[in-house]
């Protein structure tokens, strides 16, 4: 890769001869069109040109992943040929521009009438076109500074009942759940402005009882309020939650859209947690939408802090693999020499019994380990269940089992009995 030039990796699937297809995908996402264009020069296809850098052809499929009506025009037989695609772009046709940059590297291709599948699985940007963009104003190490948590995961939850609750009713919960010993609490993507409990009620409730708990103990307990919305209220949001004394705050990234992210933060310095709810619809057919890699890739161009990974032997659809990487791409900067890294955010079924996995594959303890029932539904209360996730985790790291941590340690000994680890 060139310091003028960007690239994207796709999967395609096409009855078509792919080095083909891949010619047409660069010309439709830079000067050109399914063919070359008056006004188009030499000159300028030399200067704006998207090129296709490498392909590497994979086993072909019997059938099409999805319908398309233009091969269908053509009676286009398969077999249904698959190869992986680079395709580099110049940065000075898109500028720091971020929905132009998503437009860029997306946009069109998934409706291209040569192919039956389109996946976007990754980009890479240099390092001068980096540094256009927002970087995270706090990232693991702010993160860690905010709750003064020096090593170790920190442990966190999710408010619940997630919407129903008064702001008063959230409050007391909220000082209930610092008393058990988290470093980090957040709403529901469900519950940001509710008529019950809207945050111009909530967020001050909430943040008495942070600060109580802070007077009393000296920890700041960072709790990410939903503050998804228009832009401008987003920004009101966020503004009290910082007159409160507040550290953070949560967005739902694709129903508020990178726009209003870049304003949000560059309007606040507070931490951005970033949701991805409805991420799903981008990436669970393996030939259409867009790979989480290059999805962290965008949304951290945009400054988040934080970024949900989903969890690993969770409730959710994804295979552990894929929250592996997810989470290895988050903790790794998007140029040599740089540390824009963000604290992935583990969360879905996650309780003292999924540590280990989690240790294994992270290889670190730089991250959000969230439990809702895991902490809540421990037999003990809320503080055990807290209790034993700290346990696991510090057994872990020591290199000792559950079963032998928990022999002299009753919160992780009743979790693991209760939720039913297997050795």
């Amino acid at each position: 890769m060139t310091p003028d030039r960007l690239e994207a990796d796709y999967l395609i699937e096409t009855p078509l001869d792919p080095a083909k297809v891949a010619e047409v995908m660069a010309g439709e996402q830079s000067c050109g069109t399914f063919t070359r264009v008056h006004g188009e020069t030499d000159d300028l296809r030399a200067r704006a040109r998207a090129v296709v850098e490498r392909i590497e052809e994979l086993p072909a499929a019997d059938t099409p992943s999805l319908p398309n009506s233009w091969l269908e025009r053509k009676k286009q037989p398969g077999p249904w040929r698959r190869a992986k695609v680079t395709i580099s772009f110049p940065t000075a046709n898109i500028g720091a521009n971020l929905p132009t940059l998503a437009a860029t590297v997306a946009g069109n291709l998934y409706d291209l009438g040569e192919v039956t599948g389109l996946r976007l699985e990754s980009v890479r940007v240099p390092a001068a076109y980096r540094a256009g963009f927002d970087m995270p104003r706090h990232g693991v190490a702010g993160t860690r500074r905010l709750t003064g948590v020096a090593e170790g995961a920190l442990v966190g939850s999710i408010i619940k009942p997630n919407v129903g609750l008064s702001a008063e009713e959230t409050g007391e919960l909220v000082g209930q759940l610092c008393a058990a010993g988290l470093d980090f609490i957040k709403d529901d993507e469900i519950s940001a402005d509710p008529v019950h409990a809207p945050l111009a009620e909530r967020i001050p409730a909430v943040m008495a009882r942070v600060r109580r708990h802070q007077d009393r103990t000296g920890k700041h307990v960072m709790v990410a309020f939903n503050i998804t919305d228009e832009t401008d209220a987003m920004r009101r949001h966020a503004d009290l939650v910082e007159r409160e004394g507040g550290s953070c705050v949560m967005v739902s990234l694709n129903w508020c859209g990178f726009s209003a992210v870049q304003t949000l933060r560059r309007s606040t310095g507070l931490a951005l947690h970033g949701h991805r709810n409805g991420f799903g619809a981008f990436s669970r057919h393996p030939m259409l939408g867009i790979g989480f890699d290059a999805y962290q890739v965008l949304w951290r161009l945009a400054g988040v802090d934080h970024m949900h990974v989903h969890g690993l032997q969770g409730k959710f659809a994804q295979p552990d693999a894929e929250v592996i990487d997810g989470a290895r791409a988050c903790l790794t900067p998007l140029t040599d020499g740089g540390d824009d890294r963000v604290m992935p955010a583990f969360s879905s079924g996650q309780w003292a019994g999924t540590v280990p996995v989690t240790w294994d594959a992270a290889g670190t303890d730089d991250l959000l380990f969230m439990a809702g029932g895991g902490i809540m539904a421990h037999p003990d209360g809320p503080a055990a269940g807290v209790a034993s996730i700290r346990q696991a985790w510090a057994a872990v790291r020591a290199g000792t089992s559950l079963p032998d941590a928990a022999q002299s340690q009753p919160e992780l000994k009743r979790a693991l009995d209760f939720f039913g680890a297997k050795p």
